[in-house]
């Protein structure tokens, strides 16, 4: 299951109104989602801010594996959640043992001698 974070829009035709939701990357936009992190109002009043978001929670799915959409990222950034580094596979610190092949002898030579 490859799960995001994305924008869920609710509201009215002409004022719309967005949910900041994680849920599973082939659900619908607005379908069934697992959690809700914050909500997204990008006509609001003056007094009010355009987005809220649950760092916490935000982090806790990124470090699971949640990749955000390029929008949802956006916000993220601004509101101070860092970028996650990806983290390197470690090499394998024994080296498996290298079999080496037999070289066979010329079997002409032992065709001869038999």
């Amino acid at each position: 299951m490859a799960v995001v974070i994305r924008l869920r829009r609710i509201g009215h035709k002409k004022a719309p109104y967005y949910r900041i939701v994680v849920t599973d990357s082939r659900n619908k936009r607005d379908g069934r989602f697992i959690e809700t992190l914050g909500m997204y109002q990008p006509i609001s009043p003056d007094h009010m801010p355009k987005f809220t978001i649950e760092k916490e929670r935000c982090e806790y799915w990124i470090s699971q594996g949640a990749q955000p959409t390029d929008t949802v990222w956006s916000m993220l950034k601004k509101s101070g959640i860092p970028k996650p580094l990806k983290q390197k596979k470690k090499a394998a610190t024994a080296e498996a043992p290298v079999k080496e092949k037999k070289v066979k002898a010329n079997t002409k030579a032992k065709k001869v001698k038999a």
